[in-house]
Parts: C-alpha cells; structure tokens; sequence
C-alpha cells in the first residue's frame, strides 16, 4: 500500500496503474486525489445498488461493479460508487469505454458543484447515465449534458431499457438502518 503523494507531485498514468491505496484514489492530470469516503448511509445505498443490479443483472442485461477504475481520458481515472454495464462488454483491469451507468453517492464532505465537474467529465466520456445521489437529504439528481436536474418521477430509469430502480425503495434502506 503507497502512502498519499504531494498534491504537487505528478504521476505517470503507469505509475498511478501499478500503485494501490486503500481506499482506492482517483487519478486527475497526473495528481492522485483522495476521495471522500461515505459513511453509513453512503455504504448503505452503495450496497442497496449493488445488489439490485446483481440481482437483476439477467433480467436488465447488466453487470454491476462497485469502486471500478474508470479511464475517462488519457490522464483521468474516476472510481464511481456503483459502475453499471451491458453484458458482455469485455474490458481488462479497468473500463475504457462509456459504461451505462456511473453512480456517485454524496459523503458529507462532497459538494455538489465538485459532483457537477465529475459529471460533466463522465458526460465527456460518452457515459449517457449519471446518476448522484445523496442520502442525506434523500434527492437524487441526473446529470443531463449540461447540469444536475433534480429526479421528481421517484424512480432512476435507463430510457430503452428495463432499468427501474424505485427511490422510495432505496431510502426505505436508510430507515431500516
């Protein structure tokens, strides 16, 4: 395990490949980032996701990774929450090509301007659904190209697909808790 580099200190994309943290970092024009780390109730919905696309991974065509490597451009390695992508897309240690689905879940420290970067850069990539989410005030936002549009239906949808995933579900997970 590699101890945290000067915010100053540049990285090869090589390097950051070959190095391991726990928690994993994030890797941004040759900086390594840190990422907030969720408490409870980020770690519960991360896991509520999780196991809904397992669960439904036959029925929706879908894998579901949580913390995968995401190679967004040629120096930028995102780790969302909860990655989602069509079965049968092959890809080695990391994803290079536009998931389905990137999933980030709001820790207390996380604003959602910051998010809103984050977003615009998955969107850059080719990833057509970014869904944000925090637990705390229990709304969830879709990033739509240009900003963070509030989800007022109660249900996260994949247009095209079967994809539903009900919002007062989830948040019934952090009652439960």
């Amino acid at each position: 395990m590699a101890t945290l580099p000067n915010s100053e200190e540049l990285w090869t994309v090589r390097e950051y490949l070959r190095t391991s943290w726990s928690p994993d970092r994030e890797f941004v024009d040759g900086r390594i980032e840190e990422r907030n780390l969720g408490e409870k109730e980020h770690s519960i919905l991360q896991r509520y996701l999780t196991v809904l696309f397992a669960i439904k991974r036959a029925e929706w065509g879908v894998e579901v990774f949580p913390e995968l490597r995401t190679q967004t451009k040629a120096r930028n390695f995102r780790v969302p929450d909860v990655l989602v992508v069509r079965a049968g897309e092959k890809f080695e240690r990391y994803v290079t090509q536009p998931p389905l689905i990137a999933i980030e879940i709001l820790s207390p420290e996380d604003s959602l301007h910051a998010m809103q970067e984050k977003a615009a850069e998955y969107h850059l990539f080719g990833i057509e659904n970014i869904w944000i989410i925090d637990p705390e005030n229990r709304i969830v936002y879709r990033y739509t190209g240009s900003a963070l549009e509030e989800l007022r239906t109660g249900e996260l949808a994949v247009p095209g697909t079967p994809i539903r995933v009900v919002l007062s579900g989830m948040f019934a997970e952090l009652d439960r808790a």
